[in-house]
């Protein structure tokens, strides 16, 4: 589930939904407070834990998604310029 709005960008080349972001960065916070919260199980920081790999988990997605979106949806496209061939000189 983290990866619907990642795979429409770089497979499809369209820009992902709004359901794929928000169905992403759901997944994104439930696996990372999982993965937080698993790590320090028992101890006194747990919740801060989970609340810093929550915060961590949407900070990379977002970072990967805006890389991948300025990387294949530039604002200006490359123009490609056509040379014209030099001129064909008479024969005198």
């Amino acid at each position: 589930m983290i990866l619907p709005g990642l795979i429409s960008v770089v497979f499809y080349r369209k820009p992902p939904s709004t359901l794929q972001v928000s169905l992403g960065l759901a997944f994104t916070v439930a696996i990372s407070g999982l993965l937080g919260y698993v790590q320090d199980y028992g101890t006194s920081r747990v919740w801060e834990n989970t609340i810093l790999a929550i915060v961590g988990g949407i900070i990379l997605y977002v970072a990967i998604l805006a890389y991948l979106v300025y990387y294949y949806f530039p604002r200006h496209p490359l123009v490609k310029v056509r040379v014209a061939p030099p001129p064909s000189v008479p024969p005198p």
